[in-house]
């Protein structure tokens, strides 16, 4: 009825791909390996809430923009670097007493960890032409509601995620906790942070739509 096949192979893949490193893993490992399995957590529904917002683009319409354009895409890639390079600079420049904190982290914080972690994804246009290249294939050609098929299976890949996501964040949270109980290591994990999103930032502002 929605024109969706092949669901088991569908599934398999998501599971896979999202078990490949790449920017969006490297960044919720790095907050849960800073900031505790919450702020981790936070990052992974931000990333998971980013990529909704690319299916819904996608099953729109408007990633095709991204996918022929080359001035939509060097915007939207532009506006993901700086606010990669953004958030990396605050954290290499931040004061060492910040780091010092109870790493614990407060509501406030996990939302903001939730936010940056979103506006990353939104911002990386390779996330939405890798929805465009990837969903359609398990989509038939003559399907009656292809947005609606989209939509379904793009959920379906952002809820597998979290079964790949969190462990992960998990992990590096558990790895990283002895690291965080001296100041000094607490700074060094904050610095190591933030030099990763410069890197990121770097990386996203060379990539190319090919």
């Amino acid at each position: 009825m929605t024109g969706i096949h092949d669901l088991p192979l569908f599934i398999a893949a998501g599971l896979l791909l999202n078990v490949t490193p790449g920017p969006d893993m490297a960044y919720m490992a790095a907050r849960s390996a800073s900031g505790g399995f919450r702020a981790g957590a936070a990052a992974v529904l931000g990333t998971t809430t980013g990529c909704f917002v690319h299916t819904l683009a996608a099953a729109a319409g408007l990633s095709a923009v991204l996918a022929t354009s080359a001035i939509a895409f060097d915007v939207i890639k532009w506006c993901g670097a700086l606010y990669l390079l953004y958030a990396g600079l605050r954290l290499l420049l931040a004061k060492g007493r910040q780091a010092t904190a109870a790493p614990s982290t407060p509501a406030a914080g996990a939302f903001t960890i939730f936010r940056e972690a979103m506006l990353i994804n939104v911002f990386n246009p390779k996330v939405a032409l890798f929805f465009l290249a990837f969903v359609p294939q398990f989509i038939d050609p003559d399907a009656p509601a292809k947005a609606l098929a989209f939509t379904l299976l793009g959920a379906l890949f952002n809820f597998d995620s979290l079964f790949v996501n969190l462990p992960v964040a998990w992990l590096a949270s558990r790895s990283a906790q002895r690291l965080r109980d001296g100041a000094t290591a607490r700074l060094i994990l904050q610095r190591v942070t933030g030099s990763l999103f410069v890197l990121l930032a770097a990386r996203l502002a060379w990539s190319s739509r090919t």
